[in-house]
């Protein structure tokens, strides 16, 4: 009676995963499959790994998008971490609050959050005024700077690295804190041995929820970039969108990217051990 039980809850326990299953076969595996198929052929549809050799030629602005996009990935790990901790420690009925305003700019859309930045960064924008007001004389050339599109990937892709640090930090067990201290543990000890090692989980999913956008993004670099700085992003937009239309290409500058990023996912993942971060190894 209890098999038969068991085998009616599996079966509709996979009923109810069909659409999930249908949903992921139809928006990511059939996608990817085409951009495999595309990255190994060439217009006559036949086999070839030319494309695949071409993206060789391209490694300077595989070299750009990688070094901006770890670099914005710090600065926000450098900003969200105290931030998210901060958020933990209030009490909980302003955290809400406080969530919210971090979520406040996501309900807009990105295309404007992007654009309003480059009114702030312009020449004759807002930023300008503020330092002509001060008595800066000559307008300060903030746009089409690498250093613009690092902003706009900070600003953009913050809160993806605030918000899982933040719940990992909100989880920890206020008893062991407590413990460490009763131990006699300072607080650069209990934050090094305890509260890092606890919240590590956190700061991998925000790592990973930043970079990956930060590397693949095309309309920061192209609006806050003014096309100079020229990101892998930008180059796969040109294979499909562009005059140099080459789908073939395009798919194969995906595919090397979508390698990149899986083996940083796995080289981050190898920290995370969140089955024996549940008590810190110094304090069992």
């Amino acid at each position: 009676m209890k098999a038969s039980l068991r085998l009616v809850i599996k079966m509709r326990v996979k009923a109810l995963s069909l659409p999930y299953i249908v949903w992921m076969a139809i928006f990511t595996l059939v996608p990817m499959l085409l951009v495999l198929v595309f990255a190994f052929t060439d217009k006559t549809w036949n086999f070839t790994v030319e494309n695949i050799i071409n993206v060789g030629y391209y490694s300077n602005i595989f070299l750009r998008s990688i070094g901006l996009g770890a670099l914005s990935t710090a600065i926000c790990l450098l900003l969200g971490y105290p931030l998210a901790y901060i958020i933990a420690k209030i009490p909980a009925k302003r955290q809400g609050i406080v969530v919210m305003l971090i979520m406040l700019p996501m309900w807009m859309n990105f295309l404007l959050r992007t654009y309003a930045w480059m009114t702030i960064l312009e020449n004759n924008g807002l930023l300008n005024k503020v330092l002509s007001f001060l008595g800066v004389s000559h307008p300060v050339s903030f746009i089409n700077t690498s250093g613009a599109v690092v902003l706009g990937m900070v600003y953009n892709f913050l809160p993806y690295m605030i918000l899982p640090i933040y719940s990992a930090i909100s989880k920890i067990d206020k008893k062991i804190i407590e413990a460490a201290q009763d131990l006699g543990a300072g607080r650069r000890k209990v934050f090094f041995k305890v509260l890092l090692p606890l919240s590590l989980p956190g700061v991998i999913s925000g790592v990973t929820m930043v970079f990956v956008p930060a590397v693949s993004t095309f309309i920061i670099s192209k609006m806050l970039g003014g096309g100079a700085h020229i990101l892998v992003g930008d180059l796969i937009e040109m294979q499909f969108l562009g005059s140099t239309y080459n789908p073939h290409l395009g798919s194969a500058i995906s595919f090397v990217l979508m390698i990149l990023i899986f083996i940083s996912i796995g080289i981050m993942n190898q920290f995370d051990d969140s089955d024996e971060l549940s008590v810190p190894a110094a304090y069992r």
